[in-house]
């Protein structure tokens, strides 16, 4: 008996707030789960800065991985046919699902952003690199690790593998918003996840999903759901507010690093990034839990701006922020940057511009070299029809890129005299002239 066919003698479940149970039979997950570089994801925050906001938001990327897989799980061997794909095939999936998010840094998407990384590419760094999952997949044949990797670069021969996972209806994303939707306490990530797996189907040509035209309005719903938890969840501005404290400690951290600033604690696990030459064992040995350690011990440093930044960010004294429209308020800018200066107050970490946006739907455009795969309707007489053109709702939300654009500031510093009386005054009047716009 081949590896990839070895069953454990009982299965194991995991209890599950979205699923229910997590159900494990294959020897091979089982292995993966078990190592450290899956382990690791207990200590990486699936919504990193939004328990600011959400305070039940603590949920990691280990349960939403096991959720991802869950879910492939359930279309592979209850949705689909039994021969829709072959054991390799079938496996390939199942492990893709659960190490999708295995290259994830602390704080995901700040950190990204200071030190350039790129989490899918440290993800199949990982699967084909020097790791325990590495060791474990090539249990199944020495190519098996890259064909797992390949379905996260989305090269995989078969593509329907590759977007069970990335594409506009995929396991991942329906997962994480009734995962989020849940540790957040909020309604709007909800839709009927049971009825879409029921309705969903291997495209013909091996490349996608479609679904039965019965199921079009859970697949709304689901949609609606994604464009509202990015609106009221994700793109939060108390949340937001969070992450450029975030973004600007590292920024600083990183900044004070290059300019020969010596630490009261050196930060060495912190250190390679900084130089922007990271190992794998290096980024393997930094999670969320760690960058917070620093964090309190940076409360303390002599760098006035660095200790001032972690203080907000660990004693939730979050920023202000005012609506900005790039193409209107940039004199507001200027004349905010100017008083900050004048105030001696560094702008580049204390007046910080955000941009958030999403597009809730990409409509399928013929001819188009860019884009996401449409979902596809199986209608009844057989035809494939591409989502908005059947639905009214989707076509209302498809195409439209949503962009949210904030300003933020401490507002403390006006309050508290940081900023002298005469500064302060100019401070408040433009920005009571900004706000009543």
């Amino acid at each position: 008996m081949s590896y990839l066919q070895q069953k454990m003698p009982e299965g194991k479940v995991f209890k599950d707030p979205v699923h229910g149970l997590v159900h494990v039979k294959d020897q091979i997950i089982w292995d993966l789960i078990a190592t450290k570089e899956f382990q690791r994801l207990r200590r990486i925050r699936q919504l990193g800065t939004t328990s600011l906001t959400f305070h039940g938001a603590e949920h990691s990327r280990f349960n939403h991985s096991l959720g991802v897989y869950e879910i492939v799980r359930q279309i592979l061997d209850v949705t689909f046919a039994e021969d829709t794909f072959d054991e390799i095939e079938r496996a390939t999936a199942l492990c893709a699902a659960l190490l999708h998010d295995l290259g994830h840094g602390p704080f995901s998407h700040a950190f990204e952003k200071v030190f350039h990384t790129d989490h899918e590419e440290f993800t199949q760094n990982i699967i084909t690199g020097k790791s325990e999952v590495r060791d474990v997949l090539m249990r199944a044949g020495k190519d098996f690790p890259f064909l797992v990797a390949s379905v996260i670069n989305k090269t995989h021969a078969n593509q329907t593998l590759v977007k069970l996972i990335s594409s506009q209806l995929d396991a991942d994303r329906m997962d994480y918003l009734l995962r989020d939707a849940y540790y957040t306490g909020v309604s709007y990530g909800k839709f009927d996840l049971e009825r879409i797996l029921r309705v969903l189907r291997p495209s013909p040509d091996s490349n996608g999903v479609i679904i039965k035209e019965s199921g079009m309005h859970a697949v709304e719903d689901y949609l609606m759901s994604r464009y509202q938890m990015y609106q009221q969840v994700y793109f939060h501005p108390v949340s937001r507010s969070g992450e450029v404290l975030l973004w600007k400690i590292l920024d600083r951290a990183k900044s004070l690093y290059q300019e020969g600033y010596e630490f009261a604690v050196t930060p060495n696990e912190v250190l390679p990034f900084f130089c922007e030459n990271v190992t794998l064992d290096e980024y393997l040995a930094l999670d969320d839990s760690i960058l917070m350690f620093y964090f309190s011990i940076w409360q303390k440093e002599e760098d006035e701006i660095l200790r001032d930044l972690c203080n907000r960010f660990l004693t939730r004294r979050l920023l202000h922020y005012v609506d900005y429209e790039p193409s209107q308020d940039q004199a507001f800018y200027n004349q905010m940057k100017g008083l900050f200066e004048k105030a001696d107050v560094d702008p580049s970490y204390y007046l910080v511009i955000d941009y958030s946006s999403d597009l809730p739907y990409d409509l399928y455009k013929p001819g188009a070299s860019t884009g996401k795969s449409p979902i596809q309707l199986l209608m009844r007489n057989g035809e494939l029809h591409e989502l908005s053109t059947e639905s009214p709702v989707v076509e209302s939300i498809g195409g439209k890129i949503r962009t949210d654009v904030k300003l933020y500031f401490p507002l403390d510093f006006i309050e508290n005299g940081r900023i002298p009386i005469e500064v302060a005054k100019e401070m408040v009047s433009l920005i009571h002239k900004k706000e009543m716009q």
